[in-house]
């Protein structure tokens, strides 16, 4: 039940600035009969696709990224903040509302035609994971789907990345203020 998910997620008003409805996954984590059910949602959703990796993208979609995946039995590999890795690694850098920020990954983490889910706990603008879409079809992975906890349809990221191709679920949204 998606309802339950979205009742146990905190909304921060004028947070981290003002006009700011900041949705927050914290007391979801916090509460493990919502953590997991949240788990169980997701692993509905995606027992049976043919997926091969979990991509979760830095920081919470390594949390939910990570538990699917050892759930599934699939890869789980990371997506980060320039500097983090380890490695040779490919970046791809975005725009912000104000200047541009960038994610990397490990070249050999994924392989030509490996079937990637790429997870993380929101979309707003749908910058950062365009970006780390980049960067799986660099590495000449598949693109299976784009999976969030929490979606912000007012603030289109979803229409911009499905302009791009890409699939994507969100489990709960939060509309307007």
């Amino acid at each position: 039940m998606p309802e339950t998910i979205k009742e146990k997620i905190k909304t921060y008003p004028n947070w981290p600035k003002e006009g700011v409805m900041f949705r927050d996954i914290n007391s979801l984590l916090n509460d493990p009969e919502g953590f997991g059910r949240l788990i169980d949602l997701l692993v509905e959703r995606y027992k049976d696709m043919d997926i091969d990796i979990i991509a979760g993208i830095e920081s919470r979609g390594f949390i939910t990224g990570s538990v699917l995946a050892h759930k599934l039995g699939k890869s789980f590999v990371l997506i980060r903040k320039p500097g983090k890795l380890p490695g040779e690694t490919i970046s791809e850098e975005y725009t912000l509302e104000y200047g541009t920020d960038k994610v990397e990954i490990q070249k050999d983490v994924i392989k030509e035609g490996d079937k990637v889910l790429l997870a993380d706990d929101l979309i707003a603008t749908g910058g950062t994971c365009l970006a780390s879409a980049k960067l799986i079809k660099k590495l000449k992975g598949d693109i299976v789907e784009c999976s969030f906890v929490i979606g912000l349809p007012d603030l289109k990221g979803t229409d911009k990345l499905k302009e791009e191709g890409l699939e994507v679920f969100t489990l709960v949204e939060f509309e307007g203020d």
